[in-house]
C-alpha cells in the first residue's frame, strides 16, 4: 500500500510541476516502470491496463487527429464566428452561444478536442473582439467548463465514457439513451450557474462587426462542403458498428485515417505533419498512468470503494446513484479522471452491474464534471491550461479552484437527477 501511494503521489506532483519542461506523457511513462520495477503491478496487470484502454486510446487518437484536419480547413473557426455574429452584439447572447458550441464540439469531437482545438480560437477572437481581461476570464473558464460538463451524451465524447462502456460492454445506442437526459440537464445548468457567476463579468454589448465573414477563414471549401457529409456517414457508421458490436476505435481511428487521406487528395493538409502534430503525450500519460493507479487496485482501493457504495446502496438508489456521482467527482478531483474511472468501474463491478447500471452512468457523470473543481482533475482541464500558458495566459491554482468548487458541485447534482 505504501509503495503504490509513493509511486501514485510521485508521479501525480511531477504531472503537475513538469521540471525543465518535462511532459505529462512521460512523466506518467516513468511511473508506470516505477510501479512495475517495485513490484506494485506486474506484467499481468500492465497487459489488462492494455486490455481495458486499448480501444478508448486509438479512438481519443482518430478524433484528435480529425478535429486537426478540421481545424487545419478552418471548420472550427467558421463556427466561432458564426456563434459570435449570431449574437448579433449582446455579450450575454454571445456568452451562451459559445457555451453551446463548446458543448457541441465536446459531443463529436471529445472534451480533450474541445480543450485543444476551440480554446485557442476562442482567445483569439475574444482578443479581436477587444474584451477586457475579466471578460475573457469569463469566456475562458466559461468554455472550459463546458467542454468537460457536456461530454457526456455520446461514447466518444469522452475517454471516461469509451473505458466504461468497454468495460462493461455497453451498446452506443444504450449509451446514449442513458445519458441524453442527464446530458441535456448538465448543459443547461452549466450555462445557468456560469451566467450567475460571471454575470458581472459580461459585455453587455460586443462589436461584431468587426468580425471578419465565416466564409473567409474556410481554407479548402471543397473539404469543407465535403466534412458535413463525412461527419454524417461517421456518426452513422458509430450506430452500425453498434448494430455488429465492433469497437468504437474501428470507426473513430479509421474514420479519421479517411479522412485525413481525402484531405490529403484536395491538398488541404501534410498528413505525416498532421499525425507527427497529434499530442502523442496523451496517450501514453493515459496508458501510463492507469498502470499507476492500478498499484492503487492492488492495494485494496478498489475494495474500499466498493464497500463505500455498497453502504450507500442500503440507503436505496437515489442515495446511491447522487453520492456514487459524488464519490466519483471528489476522486476525480484529487487524482485525475482518468485512473478514476477505471478504478471506480471495478469497484461497481465488485458490487454487482445487475440491478446497478444507474451506478455506472452516475459514475461517469462524476468522473467528467466532478474534475473541474481542481486544475488536475482532467486531462482536458490540464491541456487547456497548457494551450492557455502558450498563448501567454496564466490562471493560477486559486484562481481557477475560486470558480470551480463553487459552480461544479450543482451542476454534478442536477445532472445525477437525470438518472433518477
Amino acid at each position: 500500500m505504501f509503495l503504490a501511494i509513493l509511486v501514485f503521489l510521485v508521479t501525480l506532483v511531477f504531472v503537475i510541476w513538469q521540471p525543465k519542461g518535462l511532459q505529462i506523457g512521460t512523466t506518467a511513462v516513468i511511473g508506470a516502470i516505477a510501479a512495475l520495477v517495485l513490484g506494485v503491478v506486474s506484467y499481468g496487470d500492465v497487459l489488462t491496463v492494455v486490455d481495458i484502454v486499448w480501444d478508448a486510446t486509438l479512438a481519443f487518437i482518430g478524433i484528435i487527429i480529425l478535429s486537426m484536419v478540421l481545424d487545419e480547413i478552418g471548420f472550427f473557426e467558421w463556427a466561432a464566428i458564426k456563434m459570435a455574429k449570431l449574437s448579433g452584439g449582446s455579450g450575454n447572447k454571445m456568452f451562451v452561444y459559445i457555451l453551446l458550441l463548446g458543448a457541441l464540439v465536446a459531443a463529436f469531437f471529445a472534451n480533450d478536442g474541445a480543450a485543444l482545438i476551440l480554446t485557442p480560437i476562442l482567445l483569439a477572437k475574444m482578443k479581436y473582439l477587444k474584451m477586457n481581461p475579466f471578460a475573457i476570464f469569463a469566456f475562458l473558464m466559461a468554455g472550459g467548463f463546458i467542454g468537460d460538463s457536456a461530454s457526456n451524451p455520446l461514447v466518444i465524447s469522452n475517454l471516461t465514457n469509451i473505458v466504461t462502456v468497454g468495460y462493461f460492454d455497453i451498446g452506443f445506442v444504450e449509451y446514449a439513451q442513458h445519458m441524453f437526459l442527464p446530458n441535456l440537464l448538465s448543459i443547461f445548468a452549466s450555462i445557468a450557474v456560469l451566467w450567475l457567476y460571471f454575470r458581472k463579468d459580461i459585455p453587455l454589448t460586443v462589436d461584431v462587426t468587426t468580425l471578419p465573414e465565416a466564409s473567409s477563414v474556410i481554407k479548402n471549401h471543397s473539404m469543407f462542403k465535403l466534412s458535413w457529409f463525412f461527419l454524417a456517414f461517421l456518426m452513422l457508421g458509430y450506430f452500425v458498428g453498434d448494430f455488429y458490436n465492433l469497437p468504437v476505435s474501428v470507426f473513430a481511428l479509421g474514420g479519421a485515417l479517411v479522412f485525413l487521406a481525402i484531405a490529403n487528395h484536395f491538398k488541404a493538409t501534410k498528413p505525416l505533419m498532421t499525425i507527427k502534430a497529434a499530442p502523442w503525450q496523451v496517450v501514453w500519460f493515459s496508458v501510463g498512468l492507469y498502470v499507476v493507479v492500478y498499484g492503487l487496485k492492488n492495494a485494496g482501493l478498489t475494495e474500499v470503494i466498493a464497500q463505500w457504495i455498497t453502504a450507500l446502496n442500503t440507503y436505496g438508489s437515489t442515495v446511491a446513484i447522487i453520492g456514487t456521482g459524488f464519490l466519483s467527482a471528489v476522486i476525480s478531483s484529487l487524482m485525475n479522471n482518468m485512473p478514476t474511472i477505471m478504478i471506480m468501474d471495478i469497484a461497481i463491478d465488485h458490487v454487482g452491474y445487475v440491478g446497478n447500471e444507474a451506478l455506472v452512468y452516475a459514475n461517469i457523470l462524476g468522473s467528467n464534471l466532478g474534475p473541474k473543481m481542481t486544475p488536475i482533475g482532467s486531462l482536458a482541464t490540464l491541456l487547456w491550461l497548457h494551450v492557455l500558458a502558450q498563448k501567454g495566459v496564466k490562471i493560477g491554482w486559486g484562481e481557477y479552484m475560486k470558480v470551480g468548487l463553487i459552480i461544479t458541485p450543482p451542476v454534478l447534482f442536477v445532472a445525477l437527477l437525470g438518472l433518477l
